[in-house]
């Protein structure tokens, strides 16, 4: 088994190495022969720079390990890497990061996306314009041969990450991607996953730090013999962008570095169009008022209907202030979080009216009214409020306001302010 050499090692022996081209693979001994010499074909009959292919065995469990080291024996380009556990990202992190090349590029091992594209891929790399390339499925211009129930999770997962996490790229999950290798230094390691989710991650972090990722169209045939758990592999990505979002939200993840370092200046954070706010605060929505209807329940029998319903009103008043300011609408840091406050309590004043409004308009049709039937009719109650909070929030207490710092060149206050707004929040705490 061969060991990954350092970065600086391999640097030494290897200082003009243009492009490295990563094939992860696990327990594909019938067709990785066949598929790595397609591709050392193609790349010696396209590339003038000097490339090399490196395959890199997940702990494959059959023939695959011996085959890559017997390719890496009889093709000079060939490179053969072999890793003690599996995990697409846990590979491309291990071989990306112990590359010399100037740019990393990763390729499926079953070639479903055309070689055609290889060269448009790497280009804008070894030109300097962009940072990060990738083939897209979804481009108008993209021909591709899949079932209807994988074209319907593709798009739907990329419709949701654009809308969620304030992101432009059209496939996050096409396994053609390019990275430069200053950008990998800088975002690798940051990326968690190890799995099939650390594209997704490496692309919401790079572009949230401010890098150029280019766009390629490919031509892509599915593979029938995937051995991908679909449903499996969507949990662990839903589950993946919520760590993310609340990496990126909380600060915890540090994209301002990389930023500062090689981000494309000028630079806005990706925004969370209307629909990314409106499921995120409908999720907190969600959990404010079952968290509503808990403390309703504990508080009543002490203390009666109506101060039960203020205080329970106001605990999740504040957490959800608090929650929507960060997730929702991207304020960060404590500048004008006392202020934020007081807007939220205001708004909390009239959403406990609403609330408080039902109870009143309960108790005189229906006297006696249970518990159980309070509850209902307050929760309702307290859904129309949450309506009702979300338009004041993002039309007052969190309005989106213009930042003089972004004004751009050649341009006066006034007229930035007629065509940028962005919301107001902390940078040093992104």
């Amino acid at each position: 088994m061969a060991a990954l050499p350092s970065i600086s090692s391999m640097t030494e022996t290897n200082p003009t190495l243009d492009i490295d081209i990563v094939v992860p693979c696990y327990n594909e001994q019938d067709t990785l022969a066949a598929h790595v010499r397609r591709l050392h074909t193609f790349c010696r009959a396209t590339f003038p720079q000097r490339w090399r292919i490196t395959i890199a065995d997940n702990a494959s469990t059959d023939d695959t390990a011996r085959i890559a080291d017997d390719l890496a024996a009889m093709l000079p380009e060939v490179h053969a890497v072999h890793l003690p556990e599996k995990g697409r990202g846990r590979a491309l992190k291990a071989v990306w990061g112990a590359s010399p090349a100037r740019v990393l590029v990763y390729v499926d091992e079953d070639l479903s996306t055309d070689l055609a594209a290889l060269e448009p891929l790497v280009a804008p790399l070894l030109s300097g314009h962009s940072d990060l390339a990738i083939g897209t499925r979804l481009a108008g211009s993209s021909r591709v041969v899949r079932g209807g129930k994988r074209e319907f999770i593709s798009r739907s997962y990329n419709l949701l990450l654009r809308t969620t996490m304030g992101v432009s790229f059209s496939d996050a999950q096409c396994g053609f991607k390019a990275i430069t290798r200053q950008a990998a230094e800088h975002v690798l390691p940051l990326c968690e996953d190890d799995a099939w989710f650390f594209d997704t991650e490496m692309l919401v972090l790079a572009e949230h730090a401010g890098l150029r990722v280019h766009e390629v169209p490919v031509d892509w045939i599915d593979d029938v013999n995937s051995s991908v758990d679909i449903a499996s592999t969507a949990t662990e990505d839903l589950r993946g962008m919520w760590r993310v979002s609340r990496g990126l939200a909380t600060g915890r993840i540090p994209v301002a570095p990389v930023y500062q370092a090689i981000g494309r200046q000028p630079f806005t954070t990706p925004h969370i169009g209307i629909l990314g706010q409106v499921l995120r605060f409908g999720a907190i929505g969600i959990a404010s008022t079952i968290a509503f209807a808990v403390l309703y329940a504990l508080f009543r029998p002490a203390i009666g209907a109506q101060t039960a319903d203020f205080l329970a009103l106001l605990v999740t008043a504040v957490g959800n202030t608090a929650l929507n300011r960060r997730f929702t609408f991207g304020v960060r840091g404590r500048a004008g979080a006392g202020m934020h406050q007081v807007q939220g309590l205001v708004v909390f004043g009239i959403a406990w009216a609403i609330t408080s409004g039902a109870l009143v308009v309960l108790h005189a049709t229906t006297p006696g009214a249970s518990h159980g039937a309070e509850i209902a009719v307050l929760t309702g109650a307290n859904l129309l409020a949450t309506l009702v909070r979300f338009v004041l929030f993002k039309a007052w207490v969190f309005r989106a306001r213009r930042r003089p710092e972004l004004i751009r060149p050649g341009t006066t206050p006034a007229a930035e302010a007629t065509t940028e707004v962005l919301p107001v929040h902390d940078d040093a705490a992104q």
